[in-house]
């Protein structure tokens, strides 16, 4: 079988990490799109579609959030399978029919997560409860119906799965570089001063290892959109 053809909406306006972190992180041939720029897909001519996080928020009157939001709807039509992270895990809940509101405050650092399920193909060979770096100030309050919660903590809900459209809050594409330069960025006055020296004392490799396990879940969305393409050949063939 060929290398899976992926939809990468890249929504961090223009961020050097996200693509260069996503195509470490994706054995895939990736079509990617500056959806911030306006840059949307025209066709639905991929095997999967992965959704980036992004400095926005999914309620925010920006121009290019609605044509995003009409595209990823479209695509879950058309059952292609699709994972979002952190931003994206809050799209894809908002158009299955979730609610995305602002947190109380930040979250921002190497967090400790649980998981809520033992099946989630996802989440396979993650430990149930594991380590993952987070920076977010909304988050998912609400599932969609009929989605099933994957994975959350004290703060948030931070996996959830319907059908085969997938989201994670976390960032299992974060490396340590990335991290630290997001961290930083929130001295504007995004989070308190305190929130973010001890989100960088946690940035270390100690933390940084055991978050590594999470990037199975690369592996993990591409076996399920393999096997959603094989499925999609057999059912031509039928």
């Amino acid at each position: 079988m060929t290398r899976a053809r992926i939809a990468l909406l890249d929504a961090s306006h223009g961020s050097e990490h996200t693509r260069r972190n996503f195509r470490r992180e994706l054995d895939a041939d990736l079509v990617e799109y500056d959806v911030t720029e306006g840059d949307v897909p025209t066709t639905f001519a991929f095997d999967g579609v992965v959704v980036t996080g992004s400095r926005a928020s999914v309620y925010w009157d920006e121009p290019w959030i609605p044509a995003v939001k009409k595209w990823v709807g479209e695509a879950v039509d058309a059952g292609h399978p699709i994972l979002g992270v952190c931003w994206g895990h809050q799209l894809v809940a908002d158009v299955l029919g979730g609610e995305v509101t602002a947190m109380d405050a930040y979250e921002l650092g190497y967090a400790t997560i649980e998981r809520t399920t033992a099946d989630s193909r996802l989440l396979d060979g993650i430990d149930d409860r594991f380590t993952a770096f987070a920076t977010h100030s909304d988050e998912v309050v609400e599932l969609p119906p009929g989605a099933e919660l994957l994975a959350r903590n004290d703060r948030s809900i931070h996996a959830f799965r319907k059908g085969s459209v997938y989201g994670v809050q976390f960032h299992p594409e974060y490396d340590q570089e990335t991290a630290r330069r997001v961290t930083e960025g929130k001295r504007d006055g995004e989070a308190s001063e305190e929130l973010v020296d001890r989100a960088l004392d946690s940035i270390d490799d100690e933390n940084y290892a055991a978050a590594c396990e999470t990037k199975q879940l690369f592996d993990n969305f591409l076996q399920i959109v393999a096997e959603s393409r094989l499925n999609a050949g057999e059912q031509a063939h039928s």
